[in-house]
């Protein structure tokens, strides 16, 4: 088997950029269906990360509360040599992918297997696709680098060809889809998987409420701003009137559901202007906009929803506490 050092000599970086100026538009259509919502109003939670947003969710997952980022590094550590070695990946597609810091494991098992070849980052944000190229094609030596600027939920049949490929869709973010949306998410990346490729799926399993909702309230603040976020997002990309302090934080357990939401509450009657979505929006003092969902998952209610989306569970990990779990699945013969 070939060894690192005998791939190409020369690093191969391609970048391509599938929103390319479009994203301002998409995101003037998601706030004005989500914000003109009765009885509800909503807002997409990709408008928390950018640059300030993602820094702040940097220091979330080092919060004390923040279990599921630990718990999934844990499973990484313990298991990438033989999630490796039973997925026989010589690709890695990472779906939100960020700085790749929560595949570093993987990328490592799969060089010193010998059959690190390609890997393939997917995200919204051009600038951690760009550094993490240039610093892998450092650590490795020859593997080609093809990030894809785009969104997971749209953009994913722009991905390059291949074989052998395992998919990483880590952190729990299926979660923050609604079931039917997860489904129909999942029954996608299938249709895209030849009968080699792997899925790697991150999800947060279900536990005592307290633990869940500290993770998502956090004693330091720091969840409250990266929520307030998305109200400055909006005020930056579409010159909106929003003043962000006077909403409120707010997550809780949703038992029924079986997810985490986390709302903005605002704490005045107040009309607020959206020049770049053509509304204008008006709350009442109390009044809430919900900004995420993130469910939470039993080992069987994976299965099951892998299965219904034409997908075979292999193998399923969790960490030692038993709070978060990684399940490899194949394409159903």
């Amino acid at each position: 088997m070939r060894g690192v050092t005998d791939l190409l000599a020369e690093p191969r970086i391609r970048i391509d950029d599938r929103l390319n100026g479009s994203a301002g538009g998409d995101i003037a259509a998601e706030v004005r269906e989500g914000l003109t919502k009765a009885p509800l109003k909503e807002l997409p939670p990709k408008l928390f990360y950018d640059a300030r947003g993602s820094e702040l969710f940097d220091r979330i997952t080092q919060l004390p509360e923040y279990y599921p980022t630990r718990c999934e590094r844990s499973i990484l550590n313990r298991r990438a040599p033989e999630i490796v070695e039973i997925a026989g990946a010589e690709e890695l597609i990472e779906l939100g992918s960020g700085s790749a810091s929560k595949t570093r494991a993987l990328l490592f098992a799969m060089a010193g297997a010998g059959a690190l070849r390609r890997y393939v980052p997917v995200d919204v944000s051009a600038a951690p696709v760009e550094r993490c190229a240039d610093e892998l094609s450092e650590l490795y030596p020859g593997i080609e680098v093809h990030g894809l600027i785009g969104d997971f939920n749209r953009d994913l049949v722009h991905l390059p060809d291949g074989e052998r490929r395992l998919f990483a869709f880590l952190g729990g973010t299926i979660g923050n889809l609604y079931p039917d949306e997860r489904i129909e998410f999942l029954g996608a990346l299938r249709e895209l998987m030849g009968a080699d490729d792997r899925l790697l799926l991150g999800t947060d399993l279900v536990k005592d409420a307290a633990v869940l909702e500290a993770a998502y309230d956090d004693g330091e603040g720091v969840t409250a701003e990266f929520n307030r976020n998305a109200l400055r997002v909006v005020n930056r990309e579409l010159g909106a009137d929003f003043l962000v302090e006077r909403f409120e934080h707010r997550a809780f357990f949703d038992e029924r559901r079986s997810w985490i939401e986390m709302r903005l509450h605002s704490l005045d009657d107040v009309v607020v202007d959206v020049p770049g979505a053509e509304i204008e929006v008006a709350f009442e003092a109390g009044e809430e906009i919900r900004t995420e969902i993130s469910a939470k998952f039993t080992p069987a209610g994976v299965d099951r929803e892998l299965s219904q989306a034409g997908l075979r569970l292999e193998e399923f990990w969790t960490d030692d506490g038993g709070l978060f779990a990684l399940s490899l699945s194949a394409p159903a013969r």
